[in-house]
């Protein structure tokens, strides 16, 4: 990669870390994916800015997106660069040492969701996740309503 292009790809990741809700994102994401209903709940925003600012994430490659069913999960995408890597692993790192955002994971780790509710998205306390960084696979439970009887609760 040509110069220019390196110091617009760096831009570009700063732009991305300059922002106080997308920093609070990445945190949650620090230790595994997170459903979008879960990071509404926790920042206390609206499900479009959150998001905004996760496609914001997803534009700059620093997180990836899954979909079951009705549900996205994003999950921190970590550079090939190592120089990225090294910004964002630090970016990380000062983050969990933060009491605001020690607060974020403490009403992450304190919801509870009900599976009759939201069907097979599982509540799965950060604290427990993999802590791989670029894989998580979610532990998912088939004990539950069916997705005919969700519907019918949900209507």
């Amino acid at each position: 990669m040509d110069e220019p292009n390196q110091l617009l790809d760096m831009e570009m990741l700063f732009m991305a870390l300059a922002d106080k809700t997308r920093l609070r994102l990445l945190n949650l994401m620090s230790e595994g994916e997170v459903c979008v209903y879960l990071f509404t709940e926790v920042l206390g925003d609206s499900q479009p800015k959150v998001s905004r600012h996760l496609a914001y994430l997803r534009n700059t490659e620093l997180v990836k997106a899954r979909r079951d069913g009705k549900w996205m999960f994003y999950s921190i995408s970590w550079p090939e660069d190592q120089g990225k890597r090294n910004i964002l692993r630090s970016t990380l790192s000062y983050l969990k040492d933060q009491p605001e955002l020690q607060n974020d994971k403490l009403r992450y780790d304190a919801l509870h969701l009900d599976l009759d509710a939201v069907g097979n998205a599982v509540r799965i306390p950060i604290g427990e996740m993999s802590r791989k960084a670029d894989i998580y696979e979610p532990e998912y439970s088939t004990d539950g309503p069916s997705h005919n009887e969700l519907d019918e609760f949900l209507l």
